[in-house]
């Protein structure tokens, strides 16, 4: 473990500064090209007979690298967290319904309709999917992803209202997106179909008890903070927080992702503004945002390197490709449309559901997922059609997402 961590942290250290010295792309973005390019290279170089063995190093240790296990049990409580902790909650709270709405129904009708399309459209070039995989895809590829939504949205320019609620929804939806996921994972496991009260009763207990153990947890941690003015101990508090609160949810078999959100959501606005000091505000964001960027940048470097696990024969990348326009089609039918349709109601600016469509992005949490379904030809291929659409998502409109907003909404806050 020690030496992952060590190869991981030193390939992340290099690749930023090269990075920031010659490419000039955000963080993010950029690490990310340069792994998924080094690795592109080391294969052409290992074709021609010149890459001494580099590329089966770099195979050899994606072999002994579980990506899934990594971000979904290590990495995502520390980034939801850092994401979570700078909301505004008392903002937020005016378009609670607009994001309760988009997190729950629009998730569940997307996961639906990238399912049921990609099954039409995938025998059609001879890839057929069986339709329980093909809603699986749906559900690991719907929600958008709160680390690659809240890194882009930080240069995009985008007006508070909206920046509030494209970040409010990716952190809720990748919680349902995860339940969805579970419980059809759940039908793959057992042959079988769950009845709706098993569906009902796994919802609640997943999401309900996430969202509940958060709440106990964050009341707990910013007691903790109001009783004393020690700005180390206090950073310990969050950290334990969050380690203690994600490992006990995995034992109680409740959300982590939820929980994590909610208790960054009830330390970074109660406990920011009555249980902090401001020696103990400027250090706990300072400490949140380096581990924020640290593993961001960490887990784009792996997104880049996994790249090698990827068919590049021409039907798979055609489907690929057909994938990426049916999850755009599946946001803008679930999204774009009702926001469009609603958005004076919304009070929301015009274009927001255009820059909600296009900001949309897919991420970390997509692949994992993909990587967690049973080994064979089937997960070959739905890891093939997820990393498509991600890497669609950040290169393509996380680059663009700036311009979207700019030539779309007006720059001015009315709200």
């Amino acid at each position: 473990m020690l030496d992952i961590a060590a190869i991981c942290l030193v390939v992340t250290a290099l690749l930023s500064y090269v990075n920031y010295r010659f490419v000039r792309l955000p963080t993010t973005i950029g690490v990310m090209v340069i792994a998924m390019a080094f690795s592109l290279l080391l294969v052409a170089l290992s074709a021609a007979g010149w890459d001494y063995g580099l590329l089966a190093r770099e195979q050899a240790f994606l072999s002994t690298l579980n990506f899934s296990e990594v971000l979904m049990q290590g990495m995502l409580s520390f980034l939801l967290f850092a994401g979570a902790l700078h909301v505004d909650l008392s903002a937020l709270r005016k378009y609670r319904y607009t994001v309760a709405g988009l997190a729950l129904v629009g998730t569940t009708l997307s996961t639906l309709v990238v399912g049921l399309r990609m099954w039409w459209v995938l025998p059609w070039m001879g890839l057929p999917l069986s339709l329980l995989h093909c809603l699986l895809f749906g559900a690991l590829i719907s929600p958008t992803d709160p680390i690659a939504v809240m890194g882009i949205l930080k240069s995009a320019g985008a007006p508070k209202s909206l920046e509030l609620v494209i970040s409010g929804e990716s952190l809720f939806n990748d919680g349902v997106g995860v339940v969805l996921f579970t419980l059809l994972l759940g039908v793959l496991a057992s042959g079988g179909l769950p009845t709706v009260a098993d569906g009902a009763s796994l919802l609640a207990k997943e999401a309900g008890g996430g969202l509940l153990l958060g709440l106990v947890l964050g009341w707990v941690t910013v007691w903790l903070l109001k009783t004393i003015d020690q700005y180390q101990i206090e950073v310990m508090i969050t950290l334990a927080a969050v380690v203690g609160g994600y490992a006990l949810s995995a034992h109680l078999h409740v959300s982590g992702p939820l929980a994590m959100v909610v208790v960054g959501l009830m330390v970074g606005n109660g406990g920011r503004a009555r249980a902090m000091s401001d020696t103990t505000r400027r250090y706990v964001d300072m400490f949140w945002e380096l581990i924020d960027e640290i593993l961001n940048a960490v887990l784009f470097v792996l997104i880049g390197m996994e790249v090698l696990l990827i068919s590049f024969s021409l039907p798979w990348l055609l489907a690929g490709a057909s994938a990426i326009a049916v999850a755009l089609l599946a946001r803008w039918l679930t999204v774009g449309l009702p926001v469009r349709a609603g958005a004076r109601w919304l009070d929301l600016p015009p274009g927001a559901g255009r820059v909600l469509v296009w900001g949309g992005l897919r991420g970390g949490i997509s692949v994992a997922l993909a990587l967690s379904l049973p080994v064979g030809a089937e997960r070959d291929l739905v890891l093939t059609l997820t990393y498509c659409v991600v890497v669609f998502s950040i290169l393509v409109q996380g680059l663009s997402i700036g311009r979207v907003v700019r030539t779309t909404v007006s720059g001015r806050e009315n709200h």
